[in-house]
Formats: structure tokens, C-alpha cells, sequence
């Protein structure tokens, strides 16, 4: 019953009834409105969690552009072509997942920001397989690699994730990415970075200054702070609040024991360490960011910036010498190993899973990895390279003229 018909019902009752029965009257029509307000509540608990969600994968999207994009501006010169890279990236990425999604290829996700939210995580773990690759890649070639990398990370996630083929007891637990997100896109950019380095750049250095490194801090901070979006992004409504807790504690832990290496091993802090390292908890905590309690989720953090910190700060020179490749952003540090890491802290923490199915899981996830991830990198080397690694001269006409502006003065 619309307003204006109850209000013109009520003037003409007024008029020929008394104050009681006119009382009376109104209790009735309004009891007879209820009916029309009974699918209200349904209606409005799905609309709420389509927003939550909407949210959080806006969260999300400042990760992958703000995050992810200045974390890799560390490279002195190679800062507009990280920032156009991540750009080209995500682009490239989101659609293509949803086309595939859409299309029913590898399974698919009802409703339209659950699949948004699922293409945003592969669109995460490409980013980090480029990490390993940054600086080394033509602008096209950042295309290419999102091309082929989309398809063998849905096909991951489909054997993984859904257990579509059967081959587990039951799909991995892996709630916020440990393994088929961060694990997945290091191992992938680890196998690419074996199949394509060769000696010039393993010999020439990556550097970085003063600006280059505090731009690099930031983009570590935007992700620090939307990270539990990140885990929190598909859980259940009720067991949000102790994910989000559970992300920044052992985002906490990873920081501080960061600062405590960093310091020890190096004698004084590294920024890279702090860029990168303290972001090891959220890494590692994804597996079991909403079975965690909040002393495990501390644990969990502290340990993944330990492995983390000695990785960046003892590992990653000699591991360019014996596996024969560079990892530019080392990713195998920061998403590789603390992957690996919260995938087995959910044998202990997770209640009632599966240990084969776990384990078994991890490793399907980096036999996959590493091996596209070789084959992608031998595709990538038959469009080129770059003649001159971690420059934006040879693709940006700005950076072109800086450097013709530089020699001039010179």
C-alpha cells in the first residue's frame, strides 16, 4: 500500500470516525503493509555483503596499482616503466580472467564481485612472477606474460584450490593465497627469470637511491594496510574481525623481526629489508588467517620475517650465481619461501585438515609453477630483449631527453 493511499484512507476516516476508532483503524492498515516488507531483510543482507565485498576489492585494487607499483620503483631508473608495467598488468589480467570465467574455462564464481575479487588475486600473483622478471621485459612483453601467466594460474587454482581432477582428499586450505597466490607467482617468475637471464645482466647491478627507496616504502605501507582486506576478502561475514586482527599481528611480527635482522646481520638497517621483509607475515599468515589465534598469527609472522630478512640479506646475491638467473624484486624471499611457510603452519593451526592433501597440494602448486613458469620465460625470449636492463630510456621519450639533458650539461 503506497503513502499516499494510506494518507488519503486516514483523511476520510477521520472525518466519520472517533479518536479510538481512528487509532484502531491505523494498527489495521499498517498490519495489512506488513506482507509487502517481508522480502526486505534477504534483499538487504545480500545487498550489504555485495558491498563489503565491493570494499574490500576496491582495497584490493589500491594494493595492486599503489602497492605493488611503487614497491617496484626501487630501480633508479626503471620508475616509469615499473609503474606503466603494473598498469599493463593488471589490465591484462582482470579481463581475461573474467572472459575465461565467464566462458566457464576451469571452473567459475557466481556473482560479479566474487569473480572481480578472484580476478584481482590472479592479477596479485602476476605482478610478483613480473617482480622477478622486473627490468628485463619490453612494455609488450608485460602483456605477453600476463597472457600466458592467467591460464596456468586458473589451472593451478581449478587442480589446487577446487579439486576438480579428484587427485586430493580434499582442495588445500588457503584461505588469504599462501600458496596458490604468493608461492605460485614467485615460483612461476622464478622459473622465467632461470629460462631467460643471461650473463650481462646477471653482471650488471641493480641500483637504487635515496628517492627510488622511499617510494619503494610506500607502495610496502599501502600494502601493509589493506592486507587484511586481501585475506578477508571471501570469508564468511562472522569471521572477518579475527582475520583482520590476525593479518596485522603477524604484519606486526614480520616487521619487527625484520628491523632486529636487518640490524644484526647488516650491521645497520636496509631499507630493502624494510620494504620488503615486513611484508612476509602477510604473506605466510594466509593459509590460516581466519583458524589462527592471535599468538599464532604473531608466531606465524615473526617466522616468515626471519626467513624472509636472511633470505634478502644473505641468499639472494649467491642464489643469482647458482641458479643462473636474477630476481629483481626477490620475490622468492618475500612470497616464495613464507608461501611455503603458511601452507605448512596450516598442518599444525587448521583443525581437521587433511596433512596429505596439504602437502600434496604445495607440491602440485610448485611442480606447476616452476615449470610453466620455465616455459613462459623461453616464449618470452622470442620477442626480444631489452637492450639496456633497469632503464626507461630505450622505451620512454622523457627519460630519453633527462638522459640527452644530463650528457649536455656534462
Amino acid at each position: 500500500m503506497s503513502l499516499k493511499i494510506l494518507t488519503q484512507s486516514l483523511l476520510r476516516m477521520k472525518k466519520t470516525l472517533r479518536p479510538g476508532r481512528l487509532l484502531l483503524s491505523l494498527v489495521l492498515l499498517l498490519a495489512a503493509s506488513i506482507p509487502s516488507f517481508a522480502q526486505a531483510p534477504e534483499n538487504t543482507l545480500n545487498s550489504i555483503l555485495e558491498i563489503q565485498q565491493y570494499e574490500r576489492a576496491i582495497h584490493i585494487m589500491a594494493m595492486l596499482l599503489l602497492g605493488f607499483g611503487f614497491l617496484m620503483v626501487f630501480v633508479r631508473k626503471y620508475g616509469r616503466s615499473a609503474l606503466t608495467a603494473t598498469f599493463l598488468l593488471v589490465s591484462t589480467s582482470l579481463p581475461f580472467y573474467f572472459v575465461m570465467s565467464d566462458f566457464g574455462f576451469l571452473g567459475g564464481a557466481d556473482g560479479e564481485i566474487k569473480k572481480l575479487i578472484l580476478a584481482e588475486f590472479a592479477a596479485a600473483s602476476l605482478l610478483i612472477a613480473a617482480g622477478a622478471l622486473l627490468g628485463r621485459l619490453k612494455m609488450h612483453q608485460y602483456i605477453i606474460l600476463g597472457l600466458l601467466f592467467v591460464p596456468f594460474y586458473k589451472l593451478n587454482e581449478w587442480i589446487v584450490v577446487e579439486n576438480a581432477l579428484g587427485i586430493l582428499k580434499q582442495g588445500v586450505t588457503d584461505t588469504g593465497g599462501s600458496i596458490v597466490i604468493h608461492a605460485f607467482g614467485a615460483l612461476f617468475g622464478l622459473g622465467a627469470a632461470i629460462a631467460m637471464t643471461n650473463r650481462k645482466e646477471i653482471e650488471k647491478p641493480i641500483e637504487s637511491d635515496a628517492t627510488s627507496d622511499r617510494y619503494s616504502v610506500l607502495g610496502s605501507m599501502v600494502l601493509w594496510v589493506f592486507w587484511p582486506s586481501f585475506c578477508a576478502a571471501l570469508v564468511p561475514v562472522e569471521a572477518i574481525p579475527h582475520t583482520v586482527v590476525n593479518v596485522f599481528l603477524a604484519l606486526s611480527g614480520s616487521t619487527l623481526i625484520t628491523y632486529v635482522l636487518s640490524m644484526t646481520i647488516r650491521g645497520k638497517i636496509h631499507i630493502a629489508d624494510i620494504a620488503n621483509a615486513a611484508l612476509a607475515g602477510g604473506v605466510a599468515i594466509g593459509s590460516t588467517c581466519d583458524h589462527a589465534g592471535h599468538g599464532g598469527a604473531m608466531l606465524i609472522g615473526l617466522l616468515a620475517g626471519a626467513v624472509s630478512t636472511v633470505g634478502f640479506a644473505l641468499v639472494q646475491d649467491r642464489q643469482k650465481y647458482f641458479l643462473k638467473a636474477v630476481d629483481t624484486c626477490g620475490v622468492t624471499n618475500l612470497h616464495g619461501l613464507p608461501g611455503i611457510l603458511g601452507g605448512l603452519a596450516a598442518i599444525i593451526v587448521v583443525k581437521g585438515i587433511d596433512t596429505a592433501s596439504q602437502l600434496s597440494g604445495m607440491f602440485i602448486t610448485v611442480v606447476i609453477s616452476l615449470v610453466v613458469g620455465f616455459v613462459t620465460g623461453k616464449i618470452l625470449s622470442l620477442f626480444g630483449r631489452k637492450e639496456i636492463a633497469y632503464e626507461d630510456v630505450e622505451e620512454f621519450v622523457d627519460a630519453e631527453e633527462i638522459v640527452m639533458e644530463t650528457t649536455m650539461v656534462n
